[in-house]
């Protein structure tokens, strides 16, 4: 039973091979053995690559199992398509679509079981990526943030400079007020003189104004600093917001690219092997002599093609045949008289029917 699915697999006629010997069976079975595992390979890497894109075993079981029946179908139709004929050349060009499109299907077939067996190093691409993408994130948004708080917090400078400056104008006129009140400088006279008055007055206008500056640069400063802290929270809140699209980033695609950036040999080895595989049915038919099955099977397509050109041409000769035989008959009727009176007279009859038939039409219309 399990020797009747493998032919099966392997597209070869059951009829004709039934009547051949038990070893012509074991090599169809071993080809459509082949055939079954690939597709059935197929299934399992076709299932993977769908889990890692939608996530749901159900989902990715199905498709997984209806590609593995697309590439099932395929294998079938290349490997009892391929024929044996006395010419290896013709057999080898018959064969070289049929390759090509092997090689694609192992490639397919492959890539995402080589992200299975390599999925610990992918993982470790991936999360020195993401690494990556989240510090190129957080500068790129940074750029978006930095100048303005960078000009606040010039402005902020800015504002206390301004007060540093009225406390070292304000410090200086109490020095000198101070300084005419000992006579150390000024009028150089000791007491509290009209100069030391005028000096005082001074000092207390601009300790005023020191006062007044204060606190309206302390409200600009704590209001440009509410603005730098809302920046800040804004920022955050966008890398925050922003980070799940990066954790989020293993999909197939970053796999296969992941895949790429590890050495190639190993990958490629498993490619070679799966190639092989894929390749294998083909191969075998091109290497394998010209058996009792491709004898009987190319004795039933000549036999048919024969027949089939035979009615062909027995077809043409009967219309040849009918031709002649048409052309002669007609050509002596042509020649009877009996023949051409009747003509004559049915001739007569239509025309005068035709003629009281005109005349009734032209009474009508009067």
């Amino acid at each position: 039973m399990l020797q009747r699915f493998f032919i099966l697999c392997s597209g070869a006629d059951t009829e004709i091979l039934s009547s051949c010997s038990q070893g012509e069976r074991n090599k169809f079975a071993g080809i459509g053995a082949t055939v079954f595992f690939t597709a059935l390979m197929a299934t399992i890497a076709c299932s993977y690559a769908l889990y890692t894109v939608f996530d749901n075993l159900f989902s990715s079981i199905f498709f997984g199992f209806i590609w593995g029946l697309l590439i099932f179908n395929l294998d079938r139709f290349i490997v009892s398509t391929i024929k044996k004929r006395n010419n290896r050349w013709a057999e080898a060009a018959q064969a070289i679509p049929r390759i090509v499109l092997a090689i694609i299907i192992a490639v397919v077939i492959s890539k995402p079981l080589e992200m299975k067996i390599f999925e610990k190093e992918i993982n470790q691409v991936l999360l020195e990526e993401k690494n990556e993408m989240t510090l190129a994130n957080k500068q790129q948004l940074a750029e978006q943030y930095t100048p303005t708080i960078a000009l606040l917090n010039e402005e902020i400078a800015a504002l206390k400079n301004e007060i540093l400056e009225k406390e070292t104008e304000t410090n200086t006129l109490y020095d000198t007020y101070i300084s005419e009140a000992e006579g150390t400088a000024g009028t150089g006279l000791l007491g509290k003189g009209p100069v030391y008055t005028e000096k005082r007055e001074k000092h207390d206008a601009a300790l005023a104004e020191l006062q007044e500056l204060k606190k309206t640069n302390r409200e600009k400063i704590l209001g440009k600093e509410e603005q730098i802290a809302q920046l800040n929270a804004e920022y955050a809140q966008t890398v925050e917001n922003t980070q799940p699209i990066i954790d989020g980033f293993d999909g197939l695609m970053a796999r296969i690219n992941a895949l790429e950036k590890l050495p190639w040999l190993p990958s490629f080895f498993i490619f070679l092997l799966f190639l092989a595989i894929e390749t294998s049915p083909i191969i075998a038919k091109l290497l394998a002599p010209k058996g009792e099955y491709d004898l009987k099977l190319e004795d039933q397509e000549t036999s048919l093609e024969t027949w089939v050109s035979q009615k062909v041409m027995q077809r043409s000769n009967i219309l040849a045949t009918d031709t002649q035989l048409n052309e002669k008959i007609y050509s002596e009727i042509v020649e009877e008289e009996a023949v051409y009176a009747y003509k004559k007279q049915k001739a007569e009859e239509l025309l005068k029917l035709q003629a009281d038939a005109f005349q009734k039409g032209e009474l009508k219309s009067l």
